[in-house]
Parts: structure tokens; C-alpha cells; sequence
């Protein structure tokens, strides 16, 4: 077992070991912000380096048809065969859908006890960074086989089927740790909410807790990788044949919807907007600021005010700041200083 396992299993052990209740809610939030930001890699052979607007990952158990998948959608070549483990490592493609660049990553075959170190169980640890999972299921094989990938996603924090958490979170530069909540909290307090951003290197941040919020709800929102949706149930499933290639357009519009990107096309003064090439964005960011720090990290600090079509505004062009929030397919011209 790799160390970065080892140390999975053995934080993992502290939380089983320790009971769950009020008293012992602060020590649980630094056990599992320790695995998150402590704990690592996913290992050689199973990371891949993250490109494009956003990552969605093919999750199943061995010789499922994820390949088989991934190859007719992207492209992509591998060795294919009727036995399990064919693929060991991590295997990305890539597709273009509506202008967004989508990288697509046909994960090793998940096995039961693989969030406990069994088999490869870094490539869960891939899974986490992925924007939408699909999990593939044999159409021929009991749907019950489910419920082992769901218990080992589950086991390294990927969220089935459940909406963001509602918490606020900013960094800043100075000023420490800003705590503000609107209702009553069960779990987290101040003191392990300036715990658990230690443990990611974090000591100068706006937090508002606008629910009452669990340490995991936290650490989801500062790592901002965690998945908050997973098709998996039979009213989110698309039934397809990856060797035929059937249905391959109602399961890209269902990627589509799932991811919920934004496309944010571009007007260079004196010229015609850019419909070609859309900066592309995640629906909990699309504010003016978003678009600028996608774009070049260097345009916000330049930045004078902006001119924005579309249904974002009431007029059109209209004049718009850094915190005006930007709706799908709006045409945007910076102004700089």
C-alpha cells in the first residue's frame, strides 16, 4: 500500500474511532480537512493534468464499457478487451460541446473497498477532481452493482445527487478569519471553522454560513473540486449502446445540464462579437470579476468598467461593474483604465 493510502486509512480509522457528537465535532472537522488537504496526490500513474472548461469522469466497475465509451466520444485509443483490469491507469479525451472544451476521463475499474486502500484506490482520489461523474452500468448486469460504486465514491467525499453547500467563502488578504452566520449552527463554530482553513494554509478569509453547515460542507467549499451531482438514479440515467453509438447526443445535452456551464462570448471595441470562442464559466461563478480572471488574471487590476448585452441587463449594451453577475450566451467589452 502506497503512503498516501496508508495515511487515507489510518485518518480514516480516527474518524471511526471517534463517536460523533457536539463535544467531538471540532476534532472530526480537523481529521477530515487533514484528509483533504493533507493527503495528497491520487499516485503516480492515475493523476492527469486538468484541461479545458471542466472534467467529467467515467466511474463503473472493470469492463463495464468505459473505454469503449470515452473512445467513440472523444476519440480516444486503448486497448480494449473482454476481460477486467483492461485498463489500469487513467485514460482522458476530450470533446468540444456548444464551444465548451470538456475533458473526459475513463477512470480504472472501481472495486469494493477501494476508499479504504483496497486495489486502486487513487483513482477516487482522480474522481474528486472532476466537475460531474457519470457512473456506467451494464445494462446486462443487476442494478444493485450500484450501490458498491456509490458506497466507494461516498467513502472519499464525492456527494450523490446533493446541490452545493449555501456558505459564502472569499479569501482575502489580510484581516484573519471572518465568521458570520445567518441561522444556528450544530457543528461548526469559530474556532473549528479557523482550524479547518488552517489546515489548507488559509488564514485570511470572509466565511458566511447561510445553513446550518457540517465540517464536510466546508471543506467541499474550500476545495472547490468536491462533485455536486452524480447521474446514477434511473430519472437521470441515458440509456445508450458505446458500441453502436446510440444516444451519444442525449447523453452530451445531459452532461451539458449537469455541468451547468456558462458561455460568455467576447466584443473587442469596434469590432463584431466573437461567437466562435466563448469563455466558458461554472454557474456558482459568473460574475464580471469571473470572466476577467478567467480571461487573464491581469485584467481585473486594468479593469474600468464593462459593456454587456444580453439578458443580464435591462439595456442594451449597459454599463456594468466587477460584481454584476452575467447570464449565459451575454456578449461582454472591457473598458480599461
Amino acid at each position: 500500500m502506497s503512503s498516501t493510502l496508508a495515511k487515507i486509512v489510518e485518518i480514516k480509522a480516527k474518524m471511526t474511532w471517534t463517536q460523533k457528537n457536539k463535544a467531538t465535532a471540532h476534532h472530526l472537522g480537523l481529521l477530515k480537512a487533514h484528509l483533504g488537504g493533507g493527503g495528497g496526490g491520487p499516485g503516480e500513474g492515475f493523476d492527469v493534468a486538468k484541461t479545458g472548461d471542466a472534467r467529467t469522469g467515467f466511474a463503473g466497475l472493470p469492463s463495464v464499457g468505459k473505454l469503449t465509451l470515452l473512445s467513440n466520444l472523444a476519440g480516444v485509443y486503448s486497448e480494449v478487451a473482454a476481460c477486467e483490469f483492461t485498463t489500469l491507469t487513467t485514460v482522458p479525451g476530450v470533446i468540444r460541446h456548444k464551444g465548451a472544451k470538456i475533458q473526459l476521463l475513463d477512470l480504472p475499474g472501481i472495486i469494493k473497498g477501494a476508499k479504504d486502500g483496497k486495489g486502486r484506490g487513487q483513482v477516487i482520489a482522480v474522481a474528486l477532481t472532476c466537475n460531474l461523474i457519470l457512473i456506467v452500468l451494464d445494462v446486462l448486469k443487476p442494478l444493485g452493482r450500484k450501490k458498491i460504486n456509490e458506497n466507494e465514491l461516498e467513502g472519499f467525499g464525492v456527494r450523490l445527487n446533493s446541490k452545493p453547500s449555501n456558505i459564502g467563502f472569499k479569501k482575502k488578504d489580510k484581516g484573519g478569519i471572518n465568521l458570520t452566520a445567518t441561522c444556528l449552527q450544530s457543528e461548526l463554530d469559530a474556532e473549528t471553522v479557523k482550524s479547518i482553513l488552517a489546515e489548507y494554509k488559509i488564514h485570511n478569509a470572509n466565511v458566511t454560513l447561510r445553513s446550518d453547515a457540517t465540517a464536510d460542507d466546508l471543506i467541499d467549499v474550500v476545495e472547490g473540486n468536491r462533485i455536486g451531482y452524480i447521474i446514477y438514479k434511473v430519472p437521470h440515467c441515458v440509456p445508450i449502446s458505446a458500441h453502436r453509438r446510440w444516444n451519444f447526443d442525449d447523453l452530451l445535452e445531459k452532461i451539458w445540464d449537469y455541468l451547468k456551464l456558462m458561455r460568455i462570448y467576447t466584443k473587442p471595441k469596434g469590432q463584431l462579437p466573437d461567437y466562435t470562442s466563448p469563455v466558458v464559466l461554472p454557474c456558482s461563478r459568473t460574475t464580471v470579476e469571473d470572466f476577467c480572471m478567467k480571461t487573464h488574471k491581469n485584467l481585473i487590476k486594468e479593469f474600468k468598467c464593462a459593456l454587456v448585452w444580453g439578458l443580464s441587463v435591462k439595456h442594451n449594451p449597459q454599463k456594468a461593474g466587477k460584481d454584476h453577475t452575467l447570464e449565459d450566451e451575454d456578449v461582454i467589452q472591457i473598458a480599461k483604465k
